[in-house]
């Protein structure tokens, strides 16, 4: 019966740790996807004259930091 107990306790212990990992990713990319917005805004409201190169610099830097840390496959969906 230990045996038994063992496993499943093992078992679960993986899928909780699988479960933690996909969230994690879920929030990188989430994360990934707020950075790019932030850029586009910045950007655009730059070409609009209401926003500063400095701003959009930052948003840039901002993300290519996300992407160093995390990587770029949030990328790939949009």
């Amino acid at each position: 019966m230990a045996g038994f107990l063992d496993r499943a306790k093992e078992q679960a212990q993986r899928g909780l740790a699988q479960g933690k990992q996909k969230v994690d990713e879920v929030q990188q990319q989430r994360a990934g996807a707020d950075l790019l917005k932030r850029l586009g805004a910045a950007y655009y409201a730059e070409r609009r004259g209401s926003g500063s190169p400095e701003a959009t610099a930052a948003a840039v830097q901002a993300l290519e930091a996300h992407i160093a840390v995390h990587g770029d496959g949030f990328l790939r969906g949009t």
